[in-house]
């Protein structure tokens, strides 16, 4: 049975390729992260001292796995940096390509 990730993922819809031989492997294609300019914002979230990313995503987002809809829309590609300074604000976003109100 082919793997799948779950819709929330930012994996979902990525395909999973194979390496050819006598036990084929499957691998993961590469994931191009998405320019900023792409989400429509909804807010920002000025980040507190001692915050973490899972936790301003459960706050803003409703799901602490999500995340990395934070860095993608904040352009991180370390997502550890967004939350390194106190009183950064990050923008809250709809998820890619849905357009804003």
């Amino acid at each position: 049975m082919p793997f799948s990730f779950p819709p929330t993922s930012r994996y979902a819809g990525i395909p999973i390729l194979t390496l050819p031989g006598e036990q084929p492997i499957p691998y993961l294609a590469r994931r191009l992260v998405p320019l900023p300019a792409r989400f429509a914002t909804l807010k920002e979230h000025v980040v507190a001292e001692g915050e973490r990313l899972d936790q301003i995503a459960a706050q803003e987002l409703g799901d602490p796995e999500a995340f990395w809809r934070l860095a993608d829309a904040n352009g991180a590609l370390r997502p550890q940096e967004l939350t390194e300074t106190p009183g950064r604000r990050l923008r809250v976003t709809l998820p890619e390509g849905l357009p804003g109100a």
